[in-house]
């Protein structure tokens, strides 16, 4: 059985590290996978480009998702998977700076699971990603099998 991964879509490689050690320092030791924009995300989370052969029953138990990235950003990357009956209850936690109300509603209508907005300070943001973590990876229950059972 795989771990439970978790997908990082973040292009900041500075969000990055902080991301990377804020889960460290809440000893969250998940393996993290990271895509530097929505295209990269979209390819691994359906096993194309260069994730191609990537075998698609072992899915992220989670995905972190900035909002404001080159190439395809994550309202539009959540709006896409949502149309694919396998992703379509993947958690989707929107991880981003962002705190307007425009980016949060449509964050919402277009699926989202949760809502949170980068704290500046470290020490809160590596709480944030505490409680974050204990939720989505520990108490969250999935559907067993993922989608295709639930229809």
């Amino acid at each position: 059985m795989s771990s439970k991964k978790i997908l990082l879509v973040e292009d900041n490689t500075d969000d990055v590290l902080l991301t990377l050690r804020a889960l460290q320092r809440a000893n969250i030791l998940n393996e993290v996978v990271v895509a530097r924009d929505g295209v990269e995300a979209y390819d691994y989370l359906t096993a194309e480009g260069q994730y191609a052969g990537r075998d698609e029953k072992d899915m992220p138990v989670v995905v972190l998702l900035d909002l404001k990235m080159p190439r395809m950003g994550g309202l539009e990357l959540l709006e896409k998977i949502r149309k694919i009956s396998n992703l379509r209850f993947l958690p989707v936690v929107i991880l981003t700076s962002s705190n307007e109300d425009r980016d949060i509603c449509e964050s919402y209508n277009l699926g989202a699971n949760s809502y949170i907005q980068k704290p500046v300070d470290f020490d809160q943001f590596v709480q944030s990603i505490k409680t974050l973590g204990l939720y989505w990876l520990v108490l969250n229950v999935n559907p067993p099998g993922g989608a295709d059972v639930c229809q």
